[in-house]
């Protein structure tokens, strides 16, 4: 049986995924905020990429070097709120779109995506 992370092109997908969203990221004003020490985003890229790989049924290399993901407290330090989720979402629906993906693997990974962004709301502020 092949993993979703091999149906939809294996970590080159992935990693196209990533990097079209911190192009957004680094061109919106709330979210680049949250990433002070890393202008270039390189090292948010490549964990978000590992752990995304790694979920979908890739290598198990996100938790070999960082140990349980644990998204919540990892998030906790950072607003997020309704607004930088939306943004989140806005940037990563463009990504998602940008990989031309067969419709029924879009939306799965879409739907992960929206579920997990809504579930790191973590003010209202």
């Amino acid at each position: 049986m092949t993993s979703f992370y091999e149906q939809i092109g294996g970590e080159a997908t992935f990693r196209k995924l990533v990097e079209r969203f911190y192009e957004g990221v680094a061109e919106d004003e709330v979210l680049a905020l949250m990433y002070p020490e890393q202008p270039d985003f390189v090292g948010a890229s490549d964990r978000l990429a590992l752990f995304l790989m790694q979920y979908w049924g890739g290598p198990s290399t996100y938790s070999e070097t960082r140990g349980h993901p644990r998204l919540r407290m990892r998030h906790q330090p950072y607003k997020i709120n309704p607004d930088a989720r939306d943004r989140w979402l806005h940037h990563m629906q463009i990504a998602v779109k940008e990989l031309g993906l067969p419709e029924l693997d879009e939306a799965m990974l879409w739907d992960y995506l929206e579920r997990a962004a809504f579930a790191l709301v973590n003010t209202f502020d």
